[in-house]
């Protein structure tokens, strides 16, 4: 039945032609559902919680606090980079919570590379591929900005602050 389950969602998903037509399930429960997001800038990020870049939780939700009125910040655990992200759902989501205070939107553990990789990030490197961006995601804490209408804008590199003029640029 999981398997059958799978399959479908992953067959809806090779048609996707808008960052709108996805849906992930939430961290905490629920759906997050991407059309729902119409009208505002968003962020997609792939995150780890045992990653030298983890600090940077708490500059994603300095900045999602900031301009919530305008973008919305969706972090995916994701364990491809260096086991970085071992743990469970749970434990992530605990994680986040405890130590940076994390209110944004969190999905539930994905891949962002390789065979087994999500179709959501599978959309997005292909939409980079487009802008000439290709192998996009290098690391834990790579962001994909997508613009009001649903068009990638950019991919920032991981090492690169969400709180520099290299990002601010693009919301104010």
């Amino acid at each position: 039945m999981k398997t059958i389950m799978f399959s479908l969602l992953i067959a809806a998903f090779v048609s996707a032609t808008s960052i709108y037509d996805f849906k992930a399930p939430g961290l905490s429960g629920g759906t997050i559902d991407f059309a729902s997001f119409k009208g505002k800038k968003i962020m997609i990020v792939n995150t780890a919680s045992k990653c030298g870049n983890t600090p940077q939780y708490a500059e994603l939700e300095k900045l999602y606090e900031k301009y919530k009125d305008k973008l919305v910040i969706i972090g995916f655990p994701a364990n491809n980079f260096g086991q970085q992200e071992p743990g469970t759902n749970g434990e992530i989501q605990e994680f986040c919570k405890k130590n940076y205070g994390v209110t944004f939107p969190m999905a539930e553990k994905v891949s962002v590379k390789g065979d087994d990789i999500a179709p959501l990030f599978k959309y997005l490197t292909d939409e980079a591929a487009k802008k000439g961006i290709t192998d996009p995601i290098k690391w834990n804490f790579t962001k994909f900005l997508v613009d009001e209408k649903g068009n990638l804008i950019t991919v920032i590199n991981n090492k690169v602050s969400v709180l520099s003029d290299e990002v601010l640029k693009y919301l104010n």
